[in-house]
């Protein structure tokens, strides 16, 4: 038989050696850095719904193309400069 969970519910654990107080509470959960405020937090209905695995998603690919470095490539299909630069020597005979 299960327990209705009326109020907030708190554990500690260790991840990578590192200790953290999960929270949970009937909204959600809430995992953070033992000594510190700001953590993960998360509602159950974005869980259930999805939202959750989007979010985590973008936050992957956005710190993926973050690192990396533009592309040094020019456009195809267009030329940067139709005009070759002119030399010296040639600046002279006009």
């Amino acid at each position: 038989m299960t327990t209705e969970l009326k109020g907030p519910l708190k554990r500690e654990l260790t991840i990578d050696e590192a200790p953290y107080i999960l929270t949970i509470t009937p909204d959600g959960f809430k995992l953070v850095p033992k000594g510190k405020r700001k953590g993960y937090e998360m509602s159950w209905r974005s869980l259930v719904s999805g939202e959750a695995a989007l979010a985590t998603a973008l936050q992957a690919s956005l710190t993926m193309t973050a690192g990396a470095k533009p592309s040094a490539k020019k456009p195809v299909g267009k030329k940067a400069d139709s005009k070759k630069p002119a030399t010296k020597k040639a600046a002279r005979r006009k």
